[in-house]
């Protein structure tokens, strides 16, 4: 795969909304070219353009990178076969994987150089980082800290992944284990609430690109951080941004804080 003008991006669930939304964005970027689109083996076929299908493994053989958002059981595939071969990057945006599935990805990351994110929009990568200081500044004693998200009706997994970053983002500022303080729901006779937890509340309705805040609420004043999506483009044009930045790096797992420089050394 050398010796190319530009970088071979091949697309994963080519057929889906963001399948389609990061292959224009492809087209449309000079230092890209589109080298596959591929979906699942039942949906082999035609795209609307007349463009054929491709199989996963002839993909990743026409592909520097493959970007991916789909599910993490097709994600783990795709991640497998690309390891298998060793010469293909991956972008991966599929959200709602377990603690096992995420093991399993790093295992191939350690073959394969892997950007996995929960978001990559730039707006949403800020946000995380003001997140962390300011969970860092307003101590649990006074301040409580809520995350809401808001999505499509489509969406499959909650709360998202990245409402999830944002709350790892937040535990992260208090020095905290997210899965011990934070709270997924509430129903019933709840009691008071317990100092530093961070919760989390979910919406899911009709074609919402994605809505993400972080409310830091004490008794006498309230401070929210938020993030509206308007377009799913951006999303596309950030992991393209990823994929460019990943062709070509050694193996190992990344993620959009390293993409945009944030992490360093």
């Amino acid at each position: 795969m050398t010796g190319k003008a530009s970088i071979g991006i091949g697309v994963a669930g080519a057929l889906g909304r963001m399948g389609r939304a990061v292959a224009a964005v492809v087209k449309a970027d000079d230092r890209a070219a589109l080298s596959a689109r591929f979906d699942r083996p039942e949906l082999a076929g035609h795209l609307d353009e007349g463009e054929v299908l491709q199989g996963l493994v002839d993909a990743i053989a026409a592909s520097d990178v493959i970007i991916d958002f789909s599910a993490p059981a097709a994600s783990l595939a795709l991640a497998r076969a690309a390891a298998a071969a060793g010469d293909t990057a991956l972008v991966i945006g599929s959200t709602g994987f377990s603690k096992a599935e995420l093991e399993e990805l790093a295992d191939y990351a350690a073959q394969i150089p892997i950007v996995r994110s929960g978001n990559f929009s730039l707006g949403v990568n800020v946000l995380m980082g003001l997140v962390t200081q300011a969970a860092a500044i307003l101590g649990p004693k006074d301040w409580d800290i809520e995350i809401f998200e808001a999505h499509h009706r489509r969406k499959i997994d909650a709360p998202s992944g990245t409402a999830l970053m944002l709350g790892e983002a937040a535990a992260e500022g208090r020095g905290a284990d997210l899965s011990a303080v934070s709270v997924r729901g509430r129903d019933g006779v709840t009691g008071p609430r317990p100092e530093g937890v961070i919760g989390f509340s979910v919406m899911r309705g009709g074609g919402i690109v994605g809505e993400h805040s972080v409310t830091f609420a004490a008794e006498d004043e309230i401070i929210t951080l938020s993030h509206s999506a308007r377009d799913r483009g951006l999303f596309a044009r950030g992991a393209v941004a990823a994929a460019v930045w990943a062709a070509g790096k050694p193996a190992g797992l990344y993620d959009m804080m390293d993409v945009l420089g944030f992490r360093r050394g």
